[in-house]
């Protein structure tokens, strides 16, 4: 089964997820958070241990202090050392082309998606 993290700062959107996940497989191994940062201390600590990490992670671009772009960029510096292919999704209410140009420079961003996230998305996820 796969295991995903959702980074957003809003807490109703994390209910939503659940919500969502509830009517897939998906929904056993799923992980909220509000801090990025955490993330990826837990990522930098046990990137090694292939069984422990994500295979997705969904993070919104736009949080207060530290947000999905400083997310990517910090990923970006470990995305060599771990252990496993984690699939990065951009989760935001962006609309701006900039941000979506911008999402693709990164090579381990595998869509951006517009909130909200919609059944659809993760049924895939499970196909995949």
């Amino acid at each position: 089964m796969s295991k995903l993290i959702l980074i957003d700062d809003e807490q109703i959107f994390h209910k939503i997820v659940q919500m969502t996940l509830r009517q897939t497989e998906l929904s056993n191994q799923a992980t909220y958070c509000s801090d990025p940062e955490l993330v990826l201390d837990y990522l930098e600590e046990h990137g090694a241990a292939t069984k422990t990490l994500p295979d997705y992670i969904f993070v919104d671009l736009y949080m207060p202090r530290f947000g999905g772009w400083d997310f990517l960029n910090r990923f970006q510096t470990i995305y060599p050392s771990l252990n496993k292919n984690i699939c990065i999704y951009i989760v935001s209410s962006s609309i701006d082309p900039r941000d979506i140009d911008r999402s693709k420079t990164y090579p381990f961003v595998t869509k951006f998606i517009s909130k909200p996230i919609m059944k659809e998305v993760f049924e895939q996820l499970i196909l995949n």
